[in-house]
């Protein structure tokens, strides 16, 4: 290794790795009697940052670990390259994400009573299948409904390293505006179940290892009929 930069070898490992990686999962490459200490690799990535700064490309750092990806303002061009369609979904999905993602944990039952209307297993399906939400307990009341948080992939796809990252509730008055904090396509004036797109906001990249993320001591207390309602109206009284 001393004749190779500490630096190129990062650069090519997090080229190869097609997924984010943590400093101890890149430390992982080397033998151990080469194996650099934390600092070492961290000054690393911090030349690689520097190095691809006019360039196309950007060494970002979300919640999985470091990775390379397309800037955001040169996504418009690459993402012609791919011949798939972008992936459209319902208001009701959104508004169920943004509820799990403001009030987590939470049940199917709580998002219900405070949408004002029931949650298609679809939809909950769906979240889970896309690995943005998984099961991290179960309330204890009758029933023990699933509780029901965000995963690591999610930060990872919204180029978030936490939640705090994350407008304050009290920033967030309106759903559209929480649709754009999170990347997504302006739904205003769609109706319940009208189709909206979902904008990439992440780089075309390979998605993010399949470990769950941690729930922190004390994330229970971090995170703690519509009818003629908006539910612009319902998410404002909710969250103040």
């Amino acid at each position: 290794m001393s004749e190779i930069n500490l630096a190129n070898i990062v650069e090519a490992t997090l080229f190869a790795a097609g997924k984010p990686l943590s400093t101890a999962q890149l430390r992982e490459v080397f033998e151990e009697h080469e194996r650099p200490d934390p600092d070492a690799i961290k000054e690393a990535i911090e030349q690689l940052q520097v190095r691809y700064e006019s360039t196309g490309l950007e060494l970002v750092r979300v919640a999985s670990g470091f990775r390379f990806q397309v800037r955001q303002n040169l996504s418009e061009w690459v993402a012609r390259l791919s011949e798939e369609r972008p992936q459209r979904y319902s208001r009701a999905l959104l508004e169920t994400l943004a509820l799990i993602t403001y009030r987590q944990p939470i049940t199917r039952g709580e998002i219900e009573e405070i949408r004002g209307v029931a949650v298609s297993s679809n939809i909950i399906k769906t979240l889970l299948e896309r690995s943005w939400v998984r099961v991290v307990g179960h309330r204890d009341v009758p029933g023990r409904p699933a509780m029901y948080a965000t995963t690591r992939q999610f930060l990872d796809y919204f180029n978030l390293k936490s939640l705090d990252q994350l407008p304050p509730l009290a920033e967030v008055r309106d759903f559209d505006t929480l649709n754009a904090e999170l990347g997504f396509a302006d739904p205003a004036g769609a109706e319940e179940e009208t189709q909206v797109e979902v904008e990439e906001t992440a780089a075309p990249v390979a998605s993010g290892d399949d470990r769950e993320a941690p729930i922190s001591d004390d994330y229970e207390s971090a995170y703690e009929q519509q009818d003629d309602e908006s539910v612009d109206d319902v998410l404002s009284r909710e969250f103040d």
